[in-house]
């Protein structure tokens, strides 16, 4: 099934809601002027596939028509921003719930309390209070690019049904996530001396 298909007349609307969110973000770069090192390397966006919110909606027990993945659904329109350190992770949430154009309805900080598997990230549900996508709900995922690195392999490794010694695999990507998060601990505290000494 194709994005028209499924989205209909809301496609445009969820296309205009991406392209906000993503200019929205934008600005924190011009508000928040460089201290060397860009606090916001890059973002990511997408519009949730239409099979894979599909096979969501049913796995949560709804149907998966359009009408109920726009009112039940909280991640169709999803933004990951990817920044330099774990502080500008936080500066980045705060700011983002300090907007008016947002109503914050959960946060979820996978940082200071990881999944299970090692997972660090920071996630925020957010409502729409103007524009195009007013009343939708979106899902904003800020990281640092160390720990993006590894949910992108860990979410593609993740996704071979047939992985054999898969123990010993995830046992491996959580001792990687944590070093990987040693490494950003370490980074962060040689800019903070940087910065003191400047």
């Amino acid at each position: 099934m194709t994005y028209e298909e499924y989205y209909g007349d809301m496609l445009p609307v969820l296309k205009q809601t991406e392209k906000y969110l993503l200019d929205l973000i934008n600005k924190f770069q011009t508000e928040n002027p460089l201290e060397g090192v860009e606090p916001i390397i890059y973002c990511t966006s997408r519009i949730k596939a239409p099979e894979s919110l599909k096979t969501k909606l049913e796995l949560n027990g709804y149907s998966a028509d359009r009408e109920t993945a726009l009112r039940e659904m909280h991640d169709i329109v999803g933004i990951r921003v990817i920044c330099s350190f774990a502080d500008d992770v936080y500066d980045v949430v705060n700011w983002l719930c300090g907007r008016e154009e947002f109503e914050v309805v959960t946060q979820k900080d996978y940082i200071a309390r990881p999944k299970p598997n090692g997972y660090r990230s920071y996630h925020l549900i957010l409502n729409l209070k103007e524009g195009a996508g007013k009343g939708l709900k979106v899902e904003i995922q800020v990281r640092t690019i160390a720990t993006d690195f590894w949910a992108a392999l860990e979410h593609q490794i993740k996704y071979k049904h047939d992985v054999k010694n898969e123990k010993m695999i995830r046992e491996e990507l959580k001792r990687c996530a944590d070093e990987i998060a040693s490494v950003d601990m370490s980074m962060q505290t040689i800019r903070d001396i940087i910065r003191e000494e400047s």
